[in-house]
């Protein structure tokens, strides 16, 4: 079994939504990569910045993705978004978050990342999995019991991050997923999940059938809860070629959690600013 095997189908839609005038998201579609990128600064460089971050990973599509791929695409995102920063006044980042389909020990692996809010989930069978961890203001708070999680969608600072692709010291977290037949993975901005709730996304996902209506109907969705952020949505299927959901199950689903902190499997953040980057 390899990714060679592995049969994906594959939607993605990204739209400026109902109040703002530019749309500052960007995505990536294109096997063995999916990403969706919110770029910060303005409509003089949030739109760069976040387009920066997936002409860094352009060139893996078509291609073979690997850790060291994923961690090098990373580092180049973070050097032409600070190249970015330095030209405008305000400044300029982005978030990503964004699945690669790798090989890890003769199998089919999900390479799960992400630096900001934007998010993965994995809608399996009825449930759906948050798989990435948002870094925000408001999740730090969860974290430290000062915040509730359901208080969250209210809390007046929701869409500050505490990290982002050409900042100083931000980090991408990463985990390795064995691909599962029948697994839905959702990638997405927070101007999706700042006007929907994980159940109403759960209850889309369950309903839409395929990945083309699906993205469509999260999308008007999200106009619908009131449309003040750009929107990006990118689903993919896994049709075959992955293992079967019983001996994934077996084991909570991940195998690994780590990644890109070095050649080898053996941390759980990377660094996005390369060694020579400076701070």
């Amino acid at each position: 079994m390899s990714v060679d095997s592995v049969r994906l189908s594959v939607a993605s839609v990204s739209d400026r939504g109902l109040v703002r005038t530019a749309n500052e998201d960007s995505v990536l579609d294109g096997s063995p990569v999916f990403l969706v990128a919110d770029g910060m600064g303005g409509h003089d460089a949030g739109d760069l910045a976040s387009a920066a971050v997936v002409d860094a990973f352009r060139p893996l599509v078509g291609g073979t993705a690997s850790v060291d791929a994923v961690r090098e695409a990373l580092q180049m995102a973070s050097e032409s978004v600070e190249r970015i920063s330095a030209g405008t006044r305000r400044g300029a980042g982005s978030t990503v978050a964004g699945v690669a389909l790798i090989d890890h020990d003769g199998l089919p692996h999900w390479l799960v990342f992400n630096v900001g809010d934007s998010r993965v989930y994995r809608f399996h069978g009825t449930d759906l999995e948050q798989m990435t961890v948002d870094h925000s203001l408001g999740q730090e708070m969860v974290d430290a019991g000062q915040l509730r999680r359901e208080d969250l969608s209210t809390f007046a600072q929701r869409n500050v991050i505490t990290r982002a692709v050409g900042t100083p010291g931000s980090a991408a977290d990463s985990w390795l997923v064995p691909v599962t037949d029948g697994e839905r993975l959702l990638i997405c901005s927070d101007g999706l999940t700042g006007e929907v709730n994980d159940e109403s996304i759960r209850a889309t996902l369950t309903m839409s059938g395929r990945p083309e209506p699906a993205v469509t109907a999260l999308l008007h969705r999200a106009k619908r809860g009131g449309g003040r952020d750009n929107i990006s949505v990118v689903v993919v299927d896994v049709i075959s070629g992955g293992v079967r959901a019983r001996a994934v199950d077996a084991t909570g689903g991940r195998l690994a959690s780590s990644t890109l902190g070095g050649s080898t499997i053996d941390a759980t953040t990377m660094p996005v600013r390369s060694r020579g980057a400076r701070v």
